[in-house]
């Protein structure tokens, strides 16, 4: 993706700051990625024959022969400020792309789906607190089941939490891709204007050795003078000064390399991440909805059947207990339909007993006859005692 409005152009300058709008790194980025990234091995391609000058534009090999006429090897200055204010493009440019490599805060996320599986692992756990008796198993059962459907709601807004913020993710890695393009982009325009820097630094190097150098170095040894051999030597060492600059640049420039296939490495990344979060969205989330709404089927008719279950056996159960009292009571308003009104065993008792009362009253009547008979003697004899001592006493 090109995006000329975001990717600066290229400039060659002796300032070392350059011009203020080349050295602002790309801030912000489009909305929404336009096109598939190239490949980590195309990036690698694109940054292969630095040094070809075929790789330039017609516009662009006439800005570095032009660039390459005005350097002063000389000037202390020029040699210190050459290509400082591509360097500092690549350092703000890095530091901008460090920010986007970064990795992506999903804590929050692999917080939320622990604790969804806490719960989720919860709905299968329900305590059995079962109540005793008949009515107790439909109360177990209303208890249990409401239970389930709390749980069930924290669940389900537990699950839309989760998918909103995966949303929100998923929003911010592609506005990240399409970042990642336009900062691809505006590497690649680093780096070749590091390259044309480097080129021109390279050709006025090779100028000012075959020509100038060459002649300081005749002249010297043609005149013998020790200002001249001075001369030579001073500007052999401002062209190896020189030759470290462009050196340094070399090394700028292999930071830029290595940054586009990072770069690359990054948006793939935040790419599959994207495709995996869309995944969840769309596949996993629903399938967990569908998944208890099941659970809440198998949870009902589990408890219809257990509340069948329960009438069954209590029905069987009364059947029972109810033959087993029939089977008594008939039997006990058998056997007593069957008996007297008087038992036989009952009469002869009565009947030995009220003999037995009869010999006893005769008993008892004849020896009070007996009794009375010996008690009217006593009598007889105790008045025919007294009248004999009175009638002694009147004589």
């Amino acid at each position: 993706m090109t995006n000329n409005e975001s990717t600066p152009k290229i400039e060659l300058t002796l300032d070392p700051m350059g011009s203020a709008a080349a050295a602002q790194a790309p801030a912000a980025a489009p909305t929404a990625p336009a096109a598939p990234a190239p490949t980590i091995a195309a990036a690698e391609k694109t940054v292969a024959a630095p040094f070809d000058e075929a790789n330039f534009t017609p516009e662009e090999r006439r800005m570095i022969d032009d660039f390459s006429e005005k350097i002063d090897i000389t000037d202390s200055t020029t040699i210190l400020g050459f290509g400082a204010s591509a360097q500092k493009k690549i350092a703000d440019f890095s530091d901008t792309a460090l920010n986007g490599v970064r990795n992506k805060d999903f804590s929050e996320v692999g917080t939320m789906i622990t604790n969804l599986i806490g719960q989720l692992k919860d709905m299968n756990a329900e305590a059995d607190e079962s109540d005793k008796g008949f009515l107790g198993i439909f109360k177990n059962t209303k208890r249990k089941l409401e239970n389930l459907k709390v749980k069930y709601d924290k669940v389900e807004d537990s699950v839309n939490e989760i998918s909103g913020i995966l949303q929100n993710h998923q929003i911010t890695l592609l506005k990240d891709i399409a970042m990642f393009d336009n900062l691809y982009e505006v590497n690649m325009t680093y780096f070749k204007e590091l390259s044309m820097y480097i080129l021109a630094g390279k050709k006025k190097l090779a100028r000012e050795r075959e020509v100038t150098l060459t002649a300081l170095q005749e002249k010297a040894r043609m005149s013998g003078l020790p200002e001249d051999a001075q001369a030579a030597n001073d500007f052999a060492e401002q062209c190896v000064r020189f030759e470290r600059k462009i050196h340094d640049l070399e090394l700028t420039r292999m930071v830029s390399i290595q940054m586009a296939p990072q770069i690359r490495l990054v948006q793939n990344n935040d790419t599959m991440m994207t495709e995996k979060i869309q995944t969840v969205i769309m596949n996993t989330l629903p399938l967990w909805k569908s998944q208890m709404v099941i659970a809440m089927g198998i949870e009902h008719s589990r408890q219809a059947m257990e509340a069948q279950r329960a009438v069954t056996d209590m029905t069987n159960e009364l059947l029972k207990k109810n033959a087993a009292a029939l089977h008594q009571a008939t039997v006990d308003i058998t056997r007593e339909s069957e008996r007297g009104i008087v038992d036989i065993e009952t009469l002869t008792n009565t009947n030995a007993e009220l003999i037995a009362t009869l010999d006893d009253v005769a008993a008892i009547q004849k020896e009070g006859r007996e009794k009375r008979i010996a008690a009217e003697a006593e009598l007889n004899r105790i008045e025919a005692e007294l009248k004999s001592k009175l009638i002694g006493i009147r004589g």
